[in-house]
């Protein structure tokens, strides 16, 4: 009898769900795209209320398309964005404030007012985290600080608080789990890394009633059943933040592997086996919690992947979709000399100021839109250096290879120019859905359809590896003038106050 699982995919700009055999095969499929708030500059905001909805909608739209009913899921996997932070009622389930985005800088100023007094250096120790407005906790604390009576009504333990994934179990089981799992606990600048469990001295400080927090389990447990809402008690069996979901749809489950995913933002993942590595700039968290055992990656961030592309499209009107910015990049052999640094909402790592903002530079009277529009390409390729070189700075750690995947993919020549800017192999999988798959693999492994990792590693297909085509001098001199153009970002809001 075939099994069937379901995939949720809760992102940034969309809600999607997938509906797959024991063989991968896509069978359904459902989409709709989120609203974007944007309160004030920098603010980004959901509504959770939406953001329920519209999953739930698009879990029956992909089991229509399926033509298949809840009660023949053999499992359900979930993945998310993760920093993001919300606040909700317990008794009512009803949001007290919007879900603040995880690139969204509402509470710059706390953070800030935590590194000042020297709390930063705790944060780091225990979380491996660089304290930034990025994570999860300052935005709940936002939350409690600027919703009346909430710190009150927290501290009597009336509302509950957590990030996307807690939040959709807790609705998807009628209210009966309240938990998370490491993946996503780790980015939230709140769970001890050594531990992996919550840390009392950071709650303490940061004025967070654990009770507020869910319960961390393993990545593959039993987080409840979607009886409540679909009528059939079939268990969720797993659950991982996208990144970390990601890097378990590549493949990457041994020690050293890399991926590089190219969303709306755009995230390094190193496997680092079962000790945290930290090198400068990047930080380390937990990878999983499967078959009890818990890995460790490293992790490097990036706001603006994506996010680049649309922008192009929507406020410079430059492209009329986002896979058009392969073939405009493509009218032109170089940039001739100009760089867009993309730091619309601050640098993430390596650099970490969130008083950049973009630039771009290097432009003549001959510079046209072919040119900005490679340069936009361009931007991804140099960031994931800014990320490959921090992680082997310093230290005996090599990168063989980059296994590549998100939307971005798709364009043949930034797979190229990415092998070209750090001279090693660029692999692309078959699937360039590897955060989706990757969740509904692991419930997959964890509900018994498949009886091993090297079962679901055997799904794992190549489409194209991308081999460097210059010289390391020729890389090394693109590379230098991203350096400059990068660096003159730096600190721009207070260069300007």
């Amino acid at each position: 009898m075939t099994q069937y699982i379901l995939g949720i995919d809760e992102g940034t700009t969309s809600a999607r769900a997938f509906v797959i055999d024991e063989d991968t095969n896509v069978l359904g499929f459902g989409q709709a795209e989120l609203t974007q708030i944007y309160p004030r500059p920098g603010w980004l905001e959901h509504d959770p209320m939406q953001i329920l909805n519209t999953q739930l909608e698009v879990m029956r739209a992909a089991m229509r398309q399926a033509g298949i009913t809840p009660d023949q899921l053999s499992a359900v996997g979930l993945t998310n964005q993760r920093e993001s932070g919300m606040v909700w009622e317990k008794d009512t389930g009803r949001p007290i404030f919007n879900l603040i985005v995880w690139a969204s800088r509402h509470s710059d100023e706390i953070v800030q007012q935590w590194v000042d007094s020297g709390f930063g250096e705790l944060i780091k120790e225990r979380t491996g985290l660089v304290p930034d407005a990025f994570y999860a906790a300052s935005k709940i604390r936002w939350i409690l600080d600027n919703v009346p009576g909430a710190q009150e009504r927290a501290e009597r333990g009336e509302l509950l608080a957590g990030t996307v994934d807690t939040w959709l179990i807790w609705n998807l089981t009628g209210r009966q789990s309240f938990v998370t799992e490491p993946s996503n606990a780790s980015q939230t600048m709140m769970m001890n890394l050594d531990t992996c469990d919550w840390d009392d001295d950071l709650l303490r400080e940061m004025r967070i009633p654990r009770h507020m927090l869910a319960e961390i389990l393993p990545s593959d447990a039993h987080f409840g059943t979607i009886e409540a809402t679909f009528g059939a008690a079939v268990p969720i069996t797993s659950t991982l933040g996208d990144q970390q979901a990601g890097l378990f749809g590549q493949a990457a489950y041994k020690q050293g592997q890399v991926k590089m995913t190219y969303g709306t933002a755009g995230v390094l993942n190193i496997n680092n086996g079962p000790t945290p590595f930290r090198p400068e700039g990047l930080t380390p968290s937990a990878a999983w919690n499967i078959q009890g055992k818990l890995a460790y990656e490293t992790e490097g961030v990036v706001y603006a992947m994506g996010k680049t592309m649309q922008w192009l499209r929507d406020d410079l009107q430059l492209i009329h979709a986002a896979p058009d910015s392969e073939w405009y990049a493509g009218q032109v052999s170089s940039t001739e000399g100009v760089y867009l640094v993309p730091a619309f909402t601050g640098l993430a790592a390596p650099t970490w100021d969130p008083t950049a903002r973009a630039v771009l530079v290097g432009m003549s009277n001959a510079t046209n839109r072919l040119h900005v529009i490679r340069a936009a390409v361009e931007s991804m390729v140099y960031q994931t250096r800014d990320l490959v070189d921090a992680a082997v700075q310093g230290s005996a750690f090599e990168i063989p290879e980059l296994r590549v995947d998100g939307g971005a993919v798709k364009n043949n020549l930034l797979c190229q120019l990415q092998a070209d800017i750090l001279g090693i192999p660029v692999i692309r999988p078959k699937n360039a859905e590897a955060t989706i798959f990757g969740a509904m693999l692991l419930a997959g492994l964890s509900a018994g359809v498949y009886t091993s990792l090297e079962e679901v590693e055997a799904k794992y297909q190549v489409d194209r590896v991308f081999e460097p085509q210059i010289s390391r001098d020729q890389a090394d001199a693109l590379y230098a003038g991203w350096s400059t153009a990068r660096d003159m970002t730096r600190g721009w809001t207070r260069k300007i106050a």
